[in-house]
């Protein structure tokens, strides 16, 4: 059924409107409380210590070094650290065994009166292992590639539909090309950090987490606890880009340490550790097969991806699902194979499967309209499906033709030479590359409270913000539902304590928070409108939960769509390749602030950037472990690479999806990103390079090749 929206015409007080974010004075003047913030009386602070091989066990453990340290109060191992539950995640099992399962791998924690004190034990405790053989490198071919049943999201491991092989051996025009990606880090600004300590029989825990619902939840698994007698608390989180959607092992070591020492802990991981302790985007080896006519239309499709996984836990990159539904595509093949590797275990990093699903894709796409001689913009059309490919399911809305217009318009596409190499200014070859962008309508069961009293209206909701501005929004959906002014309503969210909702990931929070404020807000009206007199002195509450429409699912296709268009500048004689300007057009919905949505679609856009020019990560196969485990050797976009970056959307209305008609945004701006500027890249120098990042030593060896050619 579709949601009881918001009453048509302009209400009293509309969402849209670019309120500033409020906790943005908190933040720049530095009195928000991050969790490495929280330091109760007495607290200790705490050190991990990695496994230094790349897979085998743990023999011995000797601490005496350590503790005869000034100030360290203990050393947890396997020995004597907490025992815990099982949960469905095997890599919160911290110190339960002697196995180490991949470099990086916790085996031990010192604890001190102070944090030099603490990282001065950990280097102090010796470790000895039985190192085994590890394989850590995915290839193509590995043998130990296997064909999931699932992929993350729930998606089915493989799809078909049609004939593609005889399409395809029949489609007068085919390309048959295979993209990779490397690992890829979240690194957010704020490392994970937890400050955790008991008092009274309570467990409070201050974490860096998108959700602290889900980690209270693990946490009474693990230590065998009541949800009730935990409290965690995430009211400022600098950062996660999914990284933090889940419990990670430094929340699981301090509660460890300070149930073990009796005094509070606090943990913050060292940002060299991250990559091994906090998940990766997993690196994929995609081939693209795509058959059409001499008009362009495609015939045939197809889209197999390798990828890695540890075997601690298995976790699918679901970079193939995109293809099932963006083109039209009657014969059909999308599928993954996964191998466990002795790498730490891979997760969500912004857009997974998409990000990097869509840069082979729309790579591919470039690369047919170059052999069909039709202009990129004009290919994608004509491709435009009815209704989803995969399902047959009616789109709720569809306006990635007006994306791609638009986007045409203001970036300025026509008139343009197709000829790669054409365009020079002194040393620098220019061009401009298009790519499509797409990210599924996602909501979950969330539960909200509103209350009216005597100086304004509350809301509480455990939604998260992780610095996208959703304290402001669910103010503007709040006071937009109850027709009051934005200023009239405080918002409480952050804490476990408060009703359970949705983590801040897959672009579902707002709908998903929305959805249940937007209920609670309706609720508290009506009870106003039955209410005589003044309000009691606790005032009015109502209280609601989407469990029901969440369940109830949709007959619709639900996605946000977007055009990404970028120019670059390929230096003939350094091979550095610079973004000169990047614009994007989104249709996704309802915008329901548009400051914060700008400033979402732009930073998405920008660690597409990343993703294109510079980041990256290698296994290091005699090691075992990350060669790039910082922002010294994992490059960042920084100020002076970002170009003039516009993000633009459609006015779009699509009753279909939740009362604020809203769809996600927080990640669809990475999707298609590296992809433009890769195409880009082909304009401008006539070299397709298949491996991102686009880094000089895969370009200017190509530059001088061609340049020699040429003389």
């Amino acid at each position: 059924m579709s949601p009881d929206p918001f009453s048509l015409g302009p209400p009293a007080y509309p969402l849209g409107a670019p309120l500033v974010r409020r906790e943005g004075r908190e933040k720049v003047t530095g009195t928000a409380r991050y969790a490495a913030e929280h330091t109760p009386p007495d607290c200790a602070y705490a050190w991990p210590v990695a496994a230094t091989v790349a897979r085998g066990r743990v023999t011995a453990v000797d601490a005496t070094g350590a503790l005869a340290l000034p100030g360290v109060c203990a050393v947890l191992t396997h020995e004597n650290a907490p025992r815990l539950a099982a949960t469905g995640d095997p890599a919160l099992a911290l110190l339960q065994d002697d196995r180490v399962p991949h470099r990086g791998w916790y085996v031990a924690l010192a604890v001190a009166d102070s944090l030099e004190a603490a990282r001065a034990a950990a280097a102090a405790v010796r470790v000895s292992y039985a190192a085994e053989d590890a394989d850590v490198l995915l290839t193509a071919g590995h043998p130990g590639l296997y064909a999931p049943e699932t992929v993350n999201g729930g998606y089915p491991g493989t799809r078909e539909r049609g004939d593609f092989d005889a399409a395809f051996a029949a489609a007068p025009v085919t390309l048959d090309a295979t993209y990779t990606v490397p690992p890829l880090h979240n690194h957010p600004m704020e490392p994970h950090a937890a400050t955790a300590h008991w008092t009274g029989g309570r467990l409070t825990v201050h974490d860096s987490s998108q959700g602290s619902s889900k980690v209270c939840e693990d946490l009474a698994a693990l230590f065998s606890l009541d949800p009730g007698d935990i409290t965690v608390v995430s009211e400022h989180v600098g950062g996660g880009f999914g990284s933090k959607g889940t419990p990670r092992p430094h929340v699981v070591l301090a509660a460890m340490a300070t149930r073990h020492t009796g005094r509070p802990v606090k943990l913050s991981l060292p940002r060299r550790e991250m990559p091994a302790a906090v998940g990766h985007r997993a690196p994929t080896v995609q081939r693209v097969r795509l058959g059409a006519g001499d008009d362009g239309v495609l015939t045939a499709l197809a889209h197999e991806i390798a990828t890695h996984t540890s075997t601690v836990n298995e976790f699918v990159e679901q970079a193939a699902v995109p293809a099932r539904m963006m083109y039209t595509s009657p014969n059909s093949r999308t599928a993954h194979r996964v191998v466990p590797l002795d790498v730490p275990t891979p997760s969500w990093m912004r857009a997974p499967g998409e990000a990097p699903g869509m840069f082979a894709l729309e790579s591919a796409v470039d690369e047919l309209a170059v052999l069909l001689d039709i202009d990129p913009v004009e290919l994608r059309m004509r491709n435009e499906p009815d209704t989803e490919p995969d399902s047959d399911r009616a789109f709720s809305s569809r306006h990635l033709i007006g994306c791609l217009r638009e986007g045409a318009e203001r970036f300025g596409w026509r008139p343009r030479d197709p000829r790669p190499g054409v365009r020079r200014e002194g040393d620098l070859l220019l061009g401009t590359g298009v790519a499509a962008a797409t990210y599924p309508v996602y909501v979950a069961p969330s539960s909200a409270e509103a209350q009216a009293t005597a100086d304004g209206f509350r809301i509480r909701v455990n939604a998260t913000d992780i610095g996208t501005g959703a304290r402001t929004v669910l103010a503007q959906i709040a006071a937009a539902a109850l027709t009051v002014p934005e200023d009239r309503v405080r918002v409480e969210i952050g804490s476990s304590d408060l009703p359970p909702a949705m983590l801040a990931g897959g672009s579902m929070g707002t709908a998903s928070w929305g959805w249940a404020v937007h209920k609670a807000c309706m609720a508290l009206r009506a009870r106003l409108r039955d209410h005589d007199g003044p309000l009691p002195a606790d005032g009015l509450t109502a209280a609601a939960d989407t469990r029901q429409e969440a369940a109830e699912g949709s007959p619709y296709a639900r996605h946000a769509f977007g055009a990404t268009f970028a120019e670059v500048q390929a230096d003939t004689v350094s091979g550095e390749v610079r973004v000169r300007r990047m614009l994007g057009v989104y249709a996704a919905g309802r915008i329901l602030n548009s400051r914060t949505a700008r400033s979402q679609f732009i930073g998405g856009m920008t660690m597409g950037l990343g993703m294109a020019l510079m980041e990256g990560s290698r296994l290091d196969p005699a090691f075992g472990d990350f060669a790039e485990r910082d922002l010294a050797a994992y490059h960042v976009p920084a100020c002076a690479d970002v170009p003039r970056i516009e993000a633009h959307w459609l006015d779009e209305e699509d009753p279909h999806l939740n009362p604020m008609g809203s769809k996600g945004i927080g990640e669809i701006g990475i999707v298609g990103t590296a992809a433009a500027v890769a195409n880009a890249l082909w304009h401008a120098t006539g070299i397709r390079v298949r491996d991102l990042p686009l880094t000089v030593d895969k370009i200017l060896p190509r530059l001088r090749a061609a340049r020699e050619g040429a003389g």
